[in-house]
């Protein structure tokens, strides 16, 4: 649990930022991530150290060469601004964006980092602020993070990439993840469904961090997420690394593209393969029909994104796989063809179980579209008897 104290820091770094020219609220956390994935290098370098000492062999893997010494959180921190600000711009920038993968993770995710923190003066502010902070502690780390991102509530069109977290809440609840399960977000954004279900796992079934099996299952092969911006990449896979997911398979792909199916990062796009999928996919998008993999086109021939992630989610999810869906209310009561087909395809060849209508403020203040969850079973097969409808009329929160 974040204190107040500490949310007032970040405040202040956030309204610094600001005050400095960086406006756009996505630039600010993506800079504070590129300040925690340098911190992290240190503190994984640290312990092959200490492993090095304790048996008395040479550093396996060592991150940083004797003479890159300068380039480690725990050398620059207590540099005076100036010279700090020098070495992260002129070098450790750099040094990240050509980390080989095998050197950790998230090496993969920094390719193109770019360091735009305008003043040595804020840097040694935002670096002050991570410093304080125990990194040890997964909740504490992973609270500051969500806190952060709680920030792209204000920000116009960024807005759009996060769900309320109670919403995402309630919806792992309804579908109950367990430890076997293989968890997908086709459009994850900030990777908030994937974090939720972890926090709900550790929860629900504690053995799975240590029974080796479930262990290695839990940070290995359990998340799968997807997003095709580079920004929104970087922040998911940090977002869940402050969780406490060693390895999640984050990628950069178009998800309902052709050329997904082609491309390097086909394990992910694997049809049949997820027993579990939650998603809140992009409304009212319109794609070209070239562009779009011919798969889900024979399910619904259309341009609208809402209705191909239907199709993408139907299509990756093995049978017997469920999944809890945001949709805006046009899916369910749209009279075109393809709109038809869906619904009829939900019904008819799958298990829909629920269909939740949410109030049209639960997305404000960057959407006012009425939504809905809808809670259905891969079977191809149909199944469909008893659906239930809940209207909620309220979140529990006010709707702004």
């Amino acid at each position: 649990m974040l204190t107040g104290e500490l949310k007032s820091k970040i405040d202040r770094v956030w309204d610094a930022m600001a005050a400095g020219g960086v406006a756009n609220q996505l630039t600010v956390i993506e800079q504070i991530t590129y300040l925690l994935f340098i911190k992290r290098l240190d503190e994984i370098h640290t312990l092959r150290e200490k492993k090095s000492v304790r048996f008395d062999k040479e550093i396996e893997n060592p991150i940083f060469s004797d003479d890159q010494d300068d380039l480690r959180w725990s050398r620059f921190r207590d540099m005076d601004p100036e010279k700090m600000y020098e070495i992260i711009n002129l070098k450790v920038f750099p040094f990240i964006k050509n980390l080989k993968a095998d050197d950790t993770t998230y090496a993969s995710f920094m390719k193109d980092a770019t360091f735009m923190i305008p003043t040595p003066n804020l840097l040694q502010k935002v670096v002050d602020m991570l410093n304080d902070l125990d990194m040890k502690d997964t909740d504490t780390k992973g609270d500051l993070y969500e806190y952060l991102l709680s920030r792209l509530m204000q920000a116009g069109r960024a807005g759009s990439f996060r769900t309320p977290r109670h919403i995402i809440r309630m919806m792992v609840e309804i579908v109950n993840p367990t430890p076997e399960d293989t968890i997908c977000d086709p459009a994850c954004g900030t990777a908030g469904f994937l974090v939720s279900s972890s926090e709900y796992l550790r929860e629900t079934y504690p053995e799975i961090l240590h029974d080796e099996k479930l262990r290695n299952h839990f940070n290995n092969e359990m998340f799968f997420g997807m997003d095709f911006d580079a920004t929104m990449i970087r922040i998911s896979a940090m977002n869940m690394l402050l969780h406490g997911i060693e390895n999640p398979n984050i990628q950069r792909v178009d998800s309902l593209s052709e050329q997904s199916l082609e491309s390097t990062n086909k394990k992910i796009v694997n049809r049949g393969q997820y027993s579990l999928i939650l998603a809140n996919p992009p409304f009212k998008g319109s794609l070209d029909y070239d562009t779009v993999a011919n798969d889900l086109l024979k399910i619904v021939k259309t341009k609208k994104t809402e209705l191909l992630f239907l199709a993408l989610i139907v299509k990756l999810l093995k049978v017997g796989g469920r999944s809890a869906c945001i949709v805006p209310d046009g899916v369910l009561f749209g009279s075109s063809n393809a709109h038809k087909s869906v619904r009829k395809m939900l019904v008819d060849e799958q298990k829909l179980q629920a269909v939740i209508s949410m109030p049209s403020g639960v997305f404000k203040p960057y959407a006012g579209v009425s939504t809905a969850i809808l809670v259905f079973t891969k079977t191809d097969s149909g199944g469909t008897d008893k659906v239930w409808f809940y209207d909620m009329q309220a979140d529990g929160f006010s709707l702004d």
